[in-house]
C-alpha cells in the first residue's frame, strides 16, 4: 500500500545504488576475487588475535571516545590524538563531512573518475554534486579550481585515486588547497595512502592549513575490510564538529581492538606494501606485453585498458569463466577498462595467463 504523502528528502531518490565488487560467479566454484582491492593476505596475526580476544567483552558497550585507538593512530603517524576521529570505514567520515558542511544550494566537487560515495553522500544531504574532468585519468587541479565558486563547500580527491591508481604531487595538492574559496574544505581521501612508500597522505599540509581534512581506512592494506573501520584527521574545529554528529557507539569493541593491534603492527604493513609493489609491477608489465596498457598505479590495483567497451566486457566474461573476478568500471565512466586487484603471486600469474589466452583467441 502506497502513501504518496510520505516522501524522502529531495535528491535521495535520484541516487544510484552503490554496487561493490562481485564475489561469486554462478556455476563456478573456488573463484579468485580480484574485484574489491582487498589485501590477499588478510590482516596481521596480531589483529586476528585481538579480534579473537574481543569475544570476552562483546556484552559490554564500547567506549565512546575511541581513546586507545586514536592514541595508537597518533603514535604511529605522528599526529595529535585529539584531532583524530574514527568511523565505520572512511565512508562514514565522508558522510559526516557532507552532513556537517553541505546541504541544499551547496556544491560538492569531485573528479569524474572519483569514488562513487562522494556523489552519493552529497546527494543524500541535498547538495549538488559537481563532477570535474580529469586529465589522462589523473586529477586536474586547474579544472577543480575553475569549478569552485561561492557555493562550493567540499572538494574530494583520492590520492592515489580509485579506480585509476594515479596520484598528484604534494605541491599540486598544496596549490589546490591554497586556491579554494575561503568557505570550502579540501578532503584528501587516503584509502590507498599506505601503498605509497614514505607518503604522509597529506599530513604536513593539514598541519599548515585550516581547510584540509584527511580520511584513511583499515579496509585495504590492513586487511580489515569486513570489520568496517576508518579514521579522519584535520583541524580541531572541523573534527569537533564531526564528533557532534558521530554516533556515540559507532565502533564496537571488536573493531576498536582489532584496529589498534593492526595499526601497531607496521612490520606487517611494510611487508604487504613491498609484496604489492613487486606484483603490481610484474602484472602491469605482463599485461602491457599482451597489448593491455595501464597507467602507473600507486595503489593495490591496476586499471587495465582495452580497445573498446566490448573487448573489456568480453575479457571480463572470459575471466569469470576461469574463476577470476575483476571489476568492470563503467560506473566510473571507464567502460573500456577493467580494474584488477593485485592478489598474491599465484593470482597475478593466473590473471595474466587468462588475459593472454583471451587475447590469443581473438
Amino acid at each position: 500500500m502506497m502513501n504518496d504523502q510520505i516522501k524522502p528528502q529531495p535528491g535521495i531518490l535520484d541516487i544510484a545504488l552503490y554496487e561493490g565488487g562481485k564475489a561469486t560467479v554462478q556455476g563456478v566454484a573456488n573463484v579468485t576475487k580480484l574485484s574489491s582491492n582487498e589485501n590477499p593476505f588478510g590482516p596481521s596475526d596480531k589483529a586476528k588475535e585481538a579480534f579473537a580476544r574481543s569475544v570476552h567483552h562483546i556484552h559490554r558497550y564500547p567506549v565512546t571516545d575511541h581513546a586507545a585507538l586514536r592514541a595508537a593512530i597518533a603514535e604511529v603517524h605522528g599526529l595529535d590524538a585529539g584531532r583524530v576521529i574514527c568511523g565505520v570505514g572512511s565512508d562514514e567520515i565522508i558522510t559526516f563531512l557532507c552532513q556537517a558542511y553541505a546541504g541544499p544550494k551547496d556544491e560538492v566537487v569531485f573528479t569524474e573518475h572519483g569514488f562513487l560515495m562522494y556523489r552519493i553522500s552529497a546527494m543524500a544531504v541535498g547538495a549538488t554534486p559537481v563532477e570535474v574532468a580529469e586529465r589522462d585519468r589523473t586529477t586536474d587541479v586547474d579544472a577543480i579550481l575553475k569549478a569552485c565558486n561561492r557555493r562550493t563547500k567540499l572538494v574530494f580527491i583520492a590520492n592515489p585515486n580509485n579506480p585509476t591508481g594515479t596520484m598528484i604531487s604534494a605541491a599540486e595538492v598544496e596549490r589546490l588547497a591554497a586556491g579554494l574559496p575561503p568557505q570550502a574544505i579540501l578532503v584528501l581521501d587516503g584509502a590507498y595512502a599506505e601503498y605509497v612508500e614514505g607518503f604522509d597522505g597529506g599530513l604536513a599540509l593539514i598541519e599548515q592549513r585550516s581547510n584540509v581534512v584527511m580520511t584513511r581506512t583499515f579496509s585495504k592494506i590492513y586487511g580489515l575490510g569486513g570489520l568496517r573501520i576508518g579514521w579522519g584527521y584535520g583541524p580541531k574545529a572541523i573534527i569537533d564538529v564531526l564528533n557532534r554528529i558521530r554516533g556515540p557507539f559507532n565502533l564496537s569493541n571488536t573493531q576498536l581492538d582489532a584496529a589498534e593491534a593492526a595499526v601497531r603492527d607496521q612490520e606487517y604493513v611494510n611487508r604487504c606494501r613491498a609484496d604489492n609493489a613487486r606484483m603490481r609491477s610484474w602484472l602491469a608489465h605482463a599485461l602491457g606485453e599482451l597489448g593491455v596498457p595501464s597507467d602507473t598505479s600507486m595503489a593495490n590495483f591496476i586499471l587495465a585498458r582495452f580497445a573498446s567497451e566490448e573487448e573489456a566486457g568480453a575479457c571480463d566474461t572470459f575471466l569469470q569463466s576461469q574463476g577470476l573476478i575483476v571489476r568492470r568500471v563503467a560506473s566510473y565512466k571507464l567502460p573500456h577498462c577493467l580494474r584488477i586487484t593485485i592478489g598474491d603471486e599465484a593470482s597475478c600469474r593466473r590473471v595474466a595467463h587468462a588475459i593472454g589466452q583471451f587475447k590469443g583467441a581473438k
